[in-house]
């Protein structure tokens, strides 16, 4: 394990061109829990994934009435800021290529990663977008309709149904970010795979595709990974710490 830190410090150094993608374990120092580890939100309630299925939405007033309600609580989104992982990966500055995130929380921009080395593949919860028009807004737009009283806010332009602008299950991914992250991997001359199980694809064939192109590849998570026997160096530590060690 040891040589695999040394190891990993000496090509980030010597690395000009880092993709990253990370997961929800990146986040679990600030406050976000993970959905599926041991102690992951799902795991603990599997009702809650319904919320973040697209037909469950669209078709269930009560889901989205509560999902709405929790919102405007703050109760399903804490307040939380960037932590050292972040921070650390910031500090990269113009060794970053991309930053490639399927977390939804913002997170990234705080600690100080520049908005246009990142892609957001699932999206984000600083606004919402409507399933049927392109009205995009701030999210807290809609929270102060939900505040006066509006249990399941619709459109202002069509009447459409709301959601926060995240790819929910059963939604495609927006193919111009897909299309970015997967062209970076051929640019790259570093893949680091950080607080992500690599389960949830399409987002996760980047690893494979590196590794096809004999990229080195970097993987830190706290539990094994779908992708453990491709990575070049395998680190299961803390991840805050870690990055802040070897960034």
């Amino acid at each position: 394990m040891q040589k695999h830190i040394e190891e990993a410090k000496t090509v980030i150094k010597n690395s000009s061109k880092i993709v990253i993608l990370t997961g929800a374990g990146i986040s679990t120092d600030s406050g976000i829990p993970d959905f599926r580890g041991p102690n992951g939100v799902w795991t603990k309630n599997p009702e809650a994934e319904k919320a973040s299925n697209i037909r469950y939405y669209t078709t269930s007033p009560e889901i989205r009435k509560k999902n709405w309600s929790l919102r405007a609580t703050g109760d399903l989104w804490p307040t939380v800021s960037p932590n050292d992982g972040h921070k650390a990966l910031a500090r990269l500055g113009d060794k970053l290529f991309l930053l490639i995130t399927q977390n939804v929380d913002g997170l990234h921009q705080l600690a100080g990663t520049p908005e246009e080395q990142i892609v957001e593949i699932h999206g984000n919860t600083r606004n919402v977008s409507c399933l049927e028009c392109d009205y995009l807004a701030p999210m807290e737009e809609a929270l102060k309709r939900v505040r006066k009283g509006e249990e399941d806010p619709h459109c202002l332009i069509c009447g459409g149904l709301l959601k926060s602008a995240t790819i929910s299950f059963g939604q495609s991914l927006i193919s111009e970010d897909l299309l970015r992250s997967e062209q970076s991997i051929h640019e790259c001359d570093l893949l680091m795979a950080v607080g992500t199980s690599l389960t949830v694809g399409p987002i996760n064939r980047v690893v494979p595709l590196a590794h096809s192109l004999g990229k080195p590849i970097f993987i830190l998570n706290g539990e094994p990974t779908e992708y453990d026997s491709l990575a070049t160096y395998l680190i299961r530590e803390d991840i805050s710490s870690m990055l802040r060690e070897i960034c």
